[in-house]
C-alpha cells in the first residue's frame, strides 16, 4: 500500500525513505531462487549451451591474445632456441598462470624441477575482463540473481573445458602446469569472477531474517575502496623505491637482456609484475613485510637481518634495506592510514545517506557492525592478493618468496577494525551535523555569551547597594483609619 499523506519516512517503510538504497541495482529486484526469474523478452530462457560457448570463447580469446604476443616475440628473436610449438605452450602456461595455477620448470641446473608460483597480477586482468564480458553478454537485463548464478555456472563449465585442454597441452613442454594446482585455482578464479559479475548486474539474493541489514550497508564497497587505496599507496611506495635504486635496476636490465627482443620481453614481464610490487609494498607498510631469498624477512621494524640472496631482476633492486630510509618509512605509514580513512569515509556516507537527516540514518551500532564486516572483507582481500602476489620461485632459498597471506590479511583486518570503527563513527557524526555547522555554532555562542553577560550584569547590580539621598527621605504617612493628631496652637 502507498503510505498515507503526511506520514513520516520511517513509517512509510524502507522503500519510501529518500536515502534508502535497495540491495540490487536500480531496475533489478533480488529474488530468492530461479523459479521466479523472468523469461528473456525474445522467448524462453537462453539455453545453457550458448552460455558454455561464451565460456569457450572467453578462454580462447585470453589464450589467443597471449599466444599472439609470445609468438611475435619469438618471431623477432634473432636466435630462437625452440620451435613455435614450445612458444605456443609457453603462452598457454602464462594464461593458466594468470588464474593462479603454479608452473613447474623441469630443466634446471640441479636437475630438480623448480616451481613457479608467483602470479603476474596484471595478466589476471585479461581473463577476468573476458569472463565479465561473457556474463554481461549472456545475461538478460531483467534477470534475477538465480538466473545469474545459473549463467555463471554454465560459463564456468565451458571455460573449464578449454582450461583442461590447455593443461594437457602443456604437460610435455619444458615448463608445464601443475595439474593439481590448476584443478583448484582455475575453477575457483572462474567461479568468483562470473558470480560476482552476475550479481553485480542483478543484485545479490535476499538474505533471510535479520541478516538483511548486511545488504543495506556498504561494507563490501567500503572494503573494496579501502583495499584499492592501500594498494595505491603501495604503488607509490614501490615507485619511489625503484626511482631511488634506478641505477642498480638499469644495470640489471642491461645484464639480463642483450638484444631488442629480450629487452622487450623483460620489460613486459616487469610491467606485468608491477601490481605484485604494489602488494609487496602494501604488506611492507602494514607491518608484516615480505620474505625474500634465503628466508630473510624485510619489514619496517625488522632488525638484524642478513643480506638476502636474490635472483637478478630489475624490480628486486628496489627492495629496502634494514630499517628503511626515512622517506620509505613515512610512505609506509600512509598505507594503513589510507585504508582506514577511505573505508571510514565510505561507511560514514552509507550510514548517513542524506546529510543532517536522522530519519534515514542508521544507528551507531549498525555502523560499528558494518565497520567490522568491512575490516573482515578487506583483510580477506589483502590475504588473497598476498597469496597471488607471492609464492615459490624455485627450490632452496627461493622456496618462500613474497608476503605471507595470513599475516598480511590479519594486519589489514587489525588496522581497519581497531582504527576504522571509531573513524567510521566519527564520519557518521560529522555527516549528522546541521548545515552551516560552524556558522551556527559561532552565532549561537555569541548570543549565549551576550545573554550570560547581561544576566551577570543584572545580578551584580542587584547585589551592590545604592546610596540614599536626603531629598528622597519622607515622613511615613498615617495608617488608614487612625485618628489624626490634635494640633496645639499657641498664641503669642
Amino acid at each position: 500500500r502507498a503510505p498515507r499523506a503526511g506520514a513520516s519516512p520511517r513509517a512509510a517503510g524502507p522503500a519510501a525513505r529518500p536515502g534508502h538504497r535497495p540491495a540490487g541495482r536500480s531496475g533489478h529486484r533480488p529474488l530468492q531462487g530461479t523459479d521466479d526469474d523472468p523469461p528473456e523478452p525474445g522467448g524462453g530462457l537462453r539455453p545453457g549451451g550458448a552460455c558454455a560457448v561464451e565460456g569457450l570463447v572467453a578462454a580462447g580469446l585470453g589464450a589467443g591474445a597471449l599466444a599472439v604476443l609470445v609468438l611475435s616475440l619469438w618471431t623477432v628473436s634473432p636466435h630462437p632456441d625452440d620451435g613455435p610449438g614450445n612458444a605456443t605452450a609457453l603462452a598457454v602456461d602464462l594464461w593458466l598462470l594468470a588464474h593462479g595455477a603454479a608452473l613447474v620448470r623441469a630443466e634446471t641446473l640441479g636437475g630438480t624441477p623448480a616451481p613457479i608460483g608467483i602470479t603476474p597480477l596484471l595478466l589476471a586482468l585479461v581473463p577476468g575482463w573476458l569472463l565479465r564480458r561473457a556474463v554481461r553478454v549472456t545475461l538478460p537485463a531483467d534477470s534475477g540473481p538465480g538466473r545469474a548464478l545459473t549463467t555463471a555456472l554454465w560459463i564456468t563449465g565451458g571455460y573449464l573445458v578449454a582450461a583442461a585442454v590447455g593443461v594437457v597441452y602443456t604437460l610435455d613442454g619444458p615448463v608445464s602446469v601443475d595439474p593439481l594446482a590448476a584443478a583448484v585455482a582455475v575453477p575457483l578464479f572462474t567461479l568468483v569472477v562470473t558470480v560476482t559479475a552476475g550479481w553485480s548486474h542483478t543484485g545479490p539474493p535476499l538474505l533471510p531474517g535479520r541478516a538483511q541489514w548486511l545488504q543495506e550497508t556498504d561494507a563490501p564497497r567500503a572494503a573494496a575502496a579501502g583495499l584499492a587505496a592501500m594498494c595505491g599507496v603501495g604503488t607509490v611506495l614501490a615507485a619511489v623505491a625503484l626511482v631511488g635504486h634506478a641505477g642498480a635496476a638499469q644495470a640489471l636490465f642491461g645484464q639480463l637482456a642483450g638484444d631488442w627482443s629480450g629487452r622487450i620481453s623483460l620489460l613486459l614481464l616487469a610491467c606485468a609484475l608491477v601490481p605484485n610490487a604494489a602488494v609487496w609494498a602494501a604488506a611492507y607498510g602494514l607491518g608484516p613485510g615480505f620474505t625474500v631469498g634465503g628466508g630473510v624477512a624485510l619489514a619496517p621494524l625488522a632488525t638484524g637481518t642478513d643480506d638476502p640472496r636474490l635472483p637478478p631482476f630489475p624490480l628486486l633492486a628496489a627492495l629496502p634495506g634494514e630499517g628503511g630510509a626515512p622517506l620509505t618509512l613515512a610512505l609506509s605509514a600512509l598505507v594503513p592510514l589510507a585504508a582506514v580513512s577511505v573505508t571510514a569515509f565510505f561507511l560514514g556516507r552509507a550510514a548517513v545517506p542524506v546529510r543532517a537527516d536522522r530519519d534515514t540514518a542508521t544507528s551507531a551500532g549498525d555502523t560499528a557492525c558494518a565497520a567490522g564486516l568491512a575490516a573482515a572483507l578487506l583483510g580477506l582481500g589483502a590475504a588473497v592478493l598476498a597469496l597471488l602476489a607471492g609464492g615459490a620461485m624455485g627450490t632452496g632459498d627461493l622456496a618462500e618468496f613474497g608476503p605471507s597471506p595470513w599475516l598480511t590479511g590479519l594486519a589489514a583486518f587489525g588496522w581497519v577494525a581497531v582504527l576504522g570503527t571509531p573513524a567510521a563513527l566519527l564520519a557518521r557524526a560529522w555527516r549528522l551535523r546541521r548545515e552551516n555547522f560552524a556558522r551556527t555554532v559561532i552565532s549561537e555562542g555569541a548570543v549565549g555569551a551576550r545573554g550570560i553577560a547581561a544576566r551577570g550584569g543584572r545580578a551584580v547590580a542587584a547585589r551592590v547597594p545604592r546610596p540614599q539621598r536626603r531629598a528622597d527621605v519622607r515622613e511615613p504617612e498615617p495608617e488608614a483609619g487612625a485618628a489624626p493628631e490634635a494640633t496645639v496652637s499657641r498664641k503669642g
